[in-house]
């Protein structure tokens, strides 16, 4: 594909350049910032923040979580949002010492 869209750029490489990572700058994409916005809500259930995802990321909720899950890892994305990835990092570090 030759779109060069954000499915592009991100590519899905694990451990790589971080999922829609804007390289010239060294600051996150908007959507990457879409995406911790939408975390840094807080939802009443899953239905709800799915459809959010749906319909202001156009993405699907699987997409949301493995970019969610890549912005973990990014030091961009700490600088960015320290509370909401701190937090998340935290219920990550805690499934993880449970499994």
């Amino acid at each position: 594909m030759t779109s060069g869209g954000d499915d592009e750029r991100d590519g899905g490489a694990p451990g790589g350049t971080t999922p829609g990572a804007d390289a010239r700058s060294g600051a996150l994409s908007s959507r990457d910032e879409a995406v911790l916005a939408v975390e840094r809500r807080s939802w009443p259930a899953a239905g709800p923040k799915e459809r959010a995802i749906r319909e202001h990321l156009g993405i699907s909720p699987t997409r949301y979580y493995q970019l969610l899950n890549a912005l973990l890892d990014d030091p961009r994305a700490l600088a960015h949002d320290p509370v909401t990835i701190n937090r998340l990092r935290r219920i990550r570090d805690a499934r993880r010492a449970h499994r």
